[in-house]
């Protein structure tokens, strides 16, 4: 059995948005008809150069070559271009190839991907969504849910309801392309009303997950984390910029709330030096981007060893989200993992049968490989058309966020 085909869905996601603004699907198909889906998390450049992208990796690496020999296409792929080195926009093209050969692999063995990753220890996965205003009304960044902490507390309320048992918001301000910086005492103090009264809405049914975008510099992330404790957030995310874990590993020392981060990181490499460091306690890989499902096993492993717990990330689509679950599902440090509210509207459109999420838990597919496959019709029927990012920080740093 080798792998022939290769076919690359560039989905545009309709407004408002939740995951992104469009997903990057891939699908390998075997000489013998096999079929298996990945998804490509890249947002460094447009849909339409990635694409280009998946082709030259598929073609040089991919293509008429045995689908279970992953060990080898990943170290061909790192080091490709004599790189070896941890490479954002390259390891989101190999993480979606990859994820869609162990779903081959798994359909060719008759076996869900977690019970070859290790078997499944989770029957049920405990999942977070972040705070977005209700469906009838189109999410921005104006909305109040944003940036008052009353109509925040109320949908955390509607979201413990539905059985949720964690919430993540992010009331600090913008992150901008000339972070970090220091956050102004409004932005702080704005930040500490928020945890206090969400604290107030929910009591002790729901964690509080407390997110940032690396906007902060360490002084700044240390002077938020004391406004903070008080309210005992599950986690203060990704504190400080990824590129230097050394003073991300110094805002942890200076509190008492779980660090989390690793949605911008990717390979074993880079999450090593953050647990050396002791710079997180909590990882969050993102499937999509972290270099495939076996690399996220590695990740967890490591994490095991230094008693830290992962939380995989998502801010993309499906495909991307049953990746997270399979790790999730057979990794004995799993915490929580990431939702996109309870998998309804177009996330499950894009599946042919949904994501089996039930009161704030998902339960594992049984079926061979992922256990999902993508709805085509709809897929095609969504093309994304515009040059926008996945994800824009703003260009400025001064232009308001509320």
């Amino acid at each position: 059995m080798v792998v022939k085909d290769l076919q690359t869905f560039i989905v545009g996601n309709p407004p408002p948005h939740k995951g992104g603004r469009y997903f990057i699907f891939v699908k390998l198909t075997t000489d013998d008809g096999i079929t298996g889906i990945g998804e490509v998390y890249n947002a460094t450049f447009a849909p339409s150069v990635v694409r280009h992208m998946i082709d030259d990796v598929f073609a040089a690496h991919v293509e008429n070559t045995d689908p279970f020999q992953i060990e080898t296409l990943w170290r061909n792929v790192y080091g490709r271009g004599y790189s070896m080195r941890p490479d954002i926009s390259l390891l989101g093209v190999l993480s979606g190839l990859e994820t869609a050969l162990w779903d081959i692999i798994g359909k060719a063995t008759g076996k869900p991907v977690y019970d070859l990753l290790g078997g499944r220890v989770h029957d049920k996965i405990r999942t977070y969504t972040y705070i977005y205003p209700p469906d009838n009304i189109s999410a921005n960044e104006a909305h109040p849910v944003y940036s008052d902490p009353d109509v925040a507390a109320a949908r955390a309320l509607e979201y413990v309801k539905q059985g949720f048992t964690a919430v993540k918001f992010d009331p600090a301000g913008a992150y901008t392309t000339f972070d970090p910086h220091q956050p102004d005492l409004e932005s702080i103090q704005r930040s500490e009303r928020f945890v206090k009264t969400l604290r107030e809405a929910v009591g002790t049914s729901a964690d509080l997950l407390f997110g940032t975008h690396g906007q902060f510099t360490t002084s700044g992330a240390i002077r938020m984390a004391a406004v903070l404790e008080s309210s005992d957030p599950l986690w203060f995310e990704e504190p400080v910029p990824p590129e230097r874990p050394e003073e991300m590993a110094r805002v942890a020392k200076q509190t008492t709330i779980p660090i989390a981060t690793g949605e911008r990181l990717t390979t074993k490499y880079e999450f090593a030096r953050v647990l050396e460091l002791q710079a997180a306690s909590i990882l969050q890989p993102a499937l999509g981007r972290v270099g495939g499902l076996l690399e996220a096993k590695k990740i967890a492993a490591l994490a095991e060893a230094n008693y830290a717990q992962i939380a995989p990330h998502l801010y993309c689509g499906p495909v991307e989200g049953i990746a997270n679950i399979h790790l999730a599902a057979c990794s004995p440090n799993f915490l929580i993992l990431e939702s996109i509210e309870d998998w309804t509207g177009f996330h499950n459109e894009l599946l042919v049968s949904p994501i089996n999420w039930q009161d704030g838990y998902i339960v594992p597919p049984t079926e061979p490989g992922l256990g999902i496959e993508l709805n085509e019709e709809v897929a095609l029927k969504h093309p994304y058309l515009d040059d926008a990012l996945h994800l824009q920080p703003q260009n400025s740093p001064y232009l308001p966020y509320f």
